[in-house]
């Protein structure tokens, strides 16, 4: 099953569950929504984490490196 049929899934389940007077269409529509919104931000912000950690380390690598040279000359 696509991530979009299941968040529909998922949010009619949750809005017919929530008591409400009306379908459960609206919460399916707002799932829909939900996962397809997730499948393109998700990606994007586990590829900007990873990229910031890389750059970190290589940051903190750098500065080692920088400290062993300085102690190698004195």
């Amino acid at each position: 099953m696509s991530a979009t049929t299941i968040g529909a899934l998922i949010g009619g389940a949750i809005d017919h569950f929530s008591g409400g007077d009306d379908s459960s269409v609206d919460g399916a529509l707002k799932g829909a929504i939900v996962a397809n919104v997730a499948k393109v931000v998700l990606p994007a912000v586990v590829t900007y984490a990873v990229g910031w950690a890389v750059l970190r380390g290589l940051e903190q690598a750098r500065g080692a490196l920088a400290g062993v040279e300085t102690e190698a000359r004195s």
